[in-house]
């Protein structure tokens, strides 16, 4: 989930540093950075407003999709 917060960040806001964008979304820069890591213990609000801002809140679980499964071994 983070990496593909990162990624639609920096293709949505090329110039925006994790400050700017933190700002945008209204979080603080290092709650940005537990976000774009995956940290789960940040609230899905905030990963909301994140997609909101990215243009994706109608797309909110491609930013949830992940290339591992739970059940692979």
């Amino acid at each position: 989930m983070g990496d593909n917060l990162l990624d639609s960040r920096k293709r949505k806001f090329p110039g925006d540093t994790q400050a700017a964008f933190a700002k945008r979304i209204g979080v603080g820069r290092a709650t940005l950075q537990r976000m774009e890591a995956g940290d789960l213990s940040v609230s899905m609000d905030k990963y909301f407003a994140a997609a909101t801002v990215l243009g994706l809140e109608f797309k909110f679980d491609d930013l949830l999709k992940t290339d591992v499964s739970l059940f692979d071994e």
